[in-house]
């Protein structure tokens, strides 16, 4: 089991300016400072999109469907010597305000501007992506 990989979903949320929502980990937090696409990890059983959806609620205090989450790349890393698998989702539709619970800062960015953020390793390979994309 520990070399399976840890699965993990996450959100290039884009609003009506065409700018894409990032937060900063938390101080104590694995990564601290780095800054993120909001998600987290798949529960045992979980659909990726039901696990986005999830955290979303949790993390971010919005409502979304899995309709309105368009698969748009994947990215691979490490967390303590376990394979990570990052998928991305663009989602452009969802109700509620965004209300970041945890983390230490949250920004709303253009995609070129993704560039100059310090980011986790599996994150930082996504903006080329997204700046192509959006």
């Amino acid at each position: 089991m520990a070399d399976q990989p840890l699965i993990v979903v996450a959100a290039a949320l884009v609003d009506s300016a065409a700018r894409i929502f990032v937060q900063q980990r938390p101080p104590g937090k694995a990564m601290a400072g780095l800054w993120e696409f909001p998600g987290g990890k798949l529960e045992p059983g979980e659909a990726p999109e039901a696990a986005l959806i999830r955290e979303l609620r949790e993390e971010l205090d919005i409502e979304t469907e899995a309709a309105c989450l368009a698969p748009a790349a994947f990215g691979t890393g490490d967390i303590n010597g376990r394979p990570l698998l990052l998928l991305l989702y663009v989602c452009r539709k969802w109700r509620g305000m965004v209300r970041p619970s945890e983390a230490a800062d949250s920004r709303w960015l253009r995609s070129h501007e993704l560039f100059a953020l310090e980011m986790p390793p599996a994150d930082q390979p996504l903006v080329a992506m997204l700046d192509a994309l959006i």
